[in-house]
């Protein structure tokens, strides 16, 4: 039974120390499904988020989550031109704990707004680019994972060859997807701090501008495509200048960053097709089947024109989203401390290397020559998207996930 917002402020004031709770509500945001949560109202008129996990893999979300902004200390967070999320205190709730955070203010929008206003996609663009601009030293002393190009490329192999091993696997995007894998040039990129699962849920705004940066459960060393994959299946006009944004604060540094991103949107679905296979779920299957097809019907469909980094994946930003958040993103090697077995623990008790990062499926996407790999330009991957979300059950089943995906939201909602 979910706990009642009044139940939580009786734990907030056990986690924080002096809290005078005024007034509480229950705050739905972030806590459909994975977390009991509520508004706080202090005397002091500070207002905070208490979250409970109620599920083993909430908690684990939760612990690295906490690893996370432990390593982003004072110094770090006076590089980033928007605010983190600060942990307040914790409390034991039955066999779990309580976490309590500040709350940042700002607004959500969905991504297709969030692009569609010239301001707004500019300071997107470069809070990404500030996140991957940190220094990598602080991820490896908090022991935080780390992936090389290398390890990039043989991670996103092995996904593939997960996904074709399932006998599901269209082999005209087995081809692609190789033709992707065998080119050296597309993985001669530096590995940078990524925030690592990030969409339009993790942002906040305020004054049309990047306020607020929430969920960094997922924070590494890795590919920096991976935090674009969303930004560029989004259909708001100013999508562009969010990329051109975070070009500029980047000085260009990585030219196919943009093509590799758009191969981690269609891994996406070998994502989607594994997490069925592997919970032996035949509608996700299903799902992801009629998607794959969706994909290979738009690549077949449009075969005059490269692959053009500016052009997003042929899948819906909801669609997207809607998959990370059901497809498990996180392996777990060791039992966590903080597991759902263990009263409470401190901050600094939580072993950080146990909290590993999702593999990456990052690469670019520059076929060899046209002939062999089909492509699309901007306007057919937007008129196709329909079609992906549409063979995909965009009914319930659609709906169902992006429900969920809101229950990914970050640490501070």
């Amino acid at each position: 039974m979910a706990r009642s917002h009044l139940t939580l402020a009786a734990l907030a004031t056990s986690a924080v120390p002096g809290l005078d709770v005024v007034q509480a509500r229950k705050h739905s945001q972030g806590a459909h499904g994975l977390f009991d949560s509520a508004l706080i109202i202090g005397s002091d008129g500070k207002q905070l988020i208490i979250r409970v996990p109620v599920s083993q893999s909430a908690e684990t979300e939760q612990s690295a989550d906490l690893v996370a902004l432990r390593a982003l200390t004072v110094g770090n967070r006076s590089r980033l031109p928007f605010d983190v999320p600060e942990f307040v205190g914790q409390a034991p709730a039955g066999n779990t704990r309580a976490v309590v955070y500040e709350l940042l203010t700002g607004d959500s929008f969905d991504a297709d707004a969030l692009t569609g206003h010239v301001g707004v996609s500019g300071s997107i663009g470069r809070a990404i680019a500030a996140i991957h601009s940190l220094p990598t030293s602080f991820v490896a002393e908090a022991g935080i994972a780390q992936h090389s190009a290398q390890d990039c490329r043989t991670s996103t192999i092995d996904l593939i060859d997960r996904a074709a091993a399932t006998g599901h696997l269209p082999a005209a995007l087995l081809r692609r997807w190789e033709l992707a894998t065998d080119d050296d040039a597309l993985w001669q990129f530096q590995p940078t701090v990524i925030h690592g699962s990030l969409t339009a849920d993790s942002l906040l705004i305020s004054d049309d501008a990047v306020s607020g940066v929430l969920g960094w459960s997922e924070l590494a060393v890795g590919d920096p495509a991976q935090d674009l994959t969303w930004l560029l299946a989004a259909r708001g006009e100013a999508s562009e200048t969010a990329l051109a944004a975070y070009n500029q604060a980047r000085q260009g540094s990585d030219h196919r960053i943009a093509q590799r991103a758009m191969l981690y949107a269609e891994l996406e679905l070998a994502r989607w097709l594994l997490h069925g296979t592997d919970t032996k779920d035949q509608t996700i299957i299903d799902d992801a089947i009629d998607m794959l097809d969706g994909l290979v019907d738009t690549v077949h469909s449009h075969t005059t024109h490269p692959l053009n980094p500016t052009t997003g994946p042929a899948l819906e930003v909801s669609d997207i989203e809607a998959i990370l958040a059901q497809t498990p993103r996180t392996a777990v090697t060791h039992e966590p401390k903080g597991s759902m077995h263990t009263d409470s623990y401190e901050v600094s008790d939580v072993d950080d290397s146990r909290f590993i990062p999702s593999d990456f499926s990052d690469s670019e996407f520059a076929p060899r020559d046209p002939a062999e790999t089909a492509a699309y330009t901007d306007a057919d991957l937007r008129d196709a998207l329909g079609d992906a979300g549409a063979g995909a059950g965009a009914g319930a089943d659609t709906a169902a996930r992006t429900d969920d995906q809101a229950s990914r939201r970050s640490s501070s909602e």
